[in-house]
């Protein structure tokens, strides 16, 4: 009997030792395949000095994707054709395993050699870098048609002035404001209720495929009668002058409102 007891006191007592143990974890832990110092980043212009951008991520290992300000491209390599000139750092974000990163390489565009919409040069100027300010063309009560009441939901009916609300009596609170886009690194904008006020910045897309301009985290001038989702319809877009419409309008949703904006003098 004493042995039985023995014994099974003995099996009790692995049992608690055995229940008491942590669980063993066969942990993995992510490692870097090279060191960011190590990555190979190339950009070169397929034609000396051209806007025809060959991107290449040459580091094997490396997953990530090309921001080349333009857009994003999801693939160690990508071509294409900048429709501005200036110098200009594109960046690849990504991964080396265990550390993330971003990296640039500068290139510099001399001549547009390849064809590009004429829209970037016009919103942006002779220097994308610095970019273009621009204002309305008009002020309040001067019997001109820039900022204006306009059929709804149709853009080719953009430029008929229902109510001409800035050259009659009514201009918009920023009247003499700006607004700055350029492409120093990014697609920056900025938008100032008045010449010298602060800026509210954000980002904006020029969608040609679309005819549209997008504004990210900020506004246009007169966004008073613009719209929720600061889409824009583009009805012109030369050096000179800048026409956008919107098809359905805050200030009043029954119509549409057009916008005219001319380059700072």
């Amino acid at each position: 009997m004493k042995i039985n007891k023995i014994i099974y006191l003995l099996m009790a007592s692995l049992m608690l030792v055995t229940t008491a143990c942590d669980p063993i974890v066969d942990e993995q832990h992510l490692s870097n395949s090279t060191s960011v110092e190590n990555v190979e980043l190339k950009a070169t212009n397929t034609t000396p000095g051209g806007n025809e951008i060959k991107l290449e991520m040459l580091t094997p290992g490396v997953t990530g994707y090309w921001d080349y300000i333009m857009d994003v491209a999801l693939t160690d390599t990508h071509t294409f054709v900048m429709p501005v000139t200036g110098t200009f750092n594109f960046t690849y974000r990504g991964t080396v395993g265990a550390e993330f990163f971003e990296k640039s390489v500068p290139v510099t565009i001399t001549t547009l050699d390849h064809e590009a919409p004429p829209e970037w040069g016009a919103l942006l100027g002779p220097d994308a870098v610095a970019g273009k300010t621009w204002v309305f063309d008009g002020v309040g009560g001067d019997g001109g048609k820039w900022w204006f009441m306009s059929p709804p939901d149709d853009v080719n009916s953009a430029l008929t002035a229902w109510w001409n609300a800035g050259g009659e009596c009514c201009p918009p609170v920023d009247v003499a404001g700006k607004m700055h886009f350029d492409l120093d690194g990014a697609r920056n904008y900025k938008y100032y209720a008045t010449a010298a006020g602060e800026a509210l910045s954000g980002t904006y897309k020029l969608d040609l495929a679309n005819k549209k301009l997008i504004i990210f985290d900020s506004k246009i001038l007169g966004a008073e009668a613009g719209n929720n989702d600061q889409t824009y319809d583009i009805v012109s877009l030369t050096a000179d002058k800048m026409v956008l419409y919107t098809p359905r309008s805050l200030k009043d949703k029954g119509t549409g409102w057009t916008f005219v904006y001319k380059p700072q003098p």
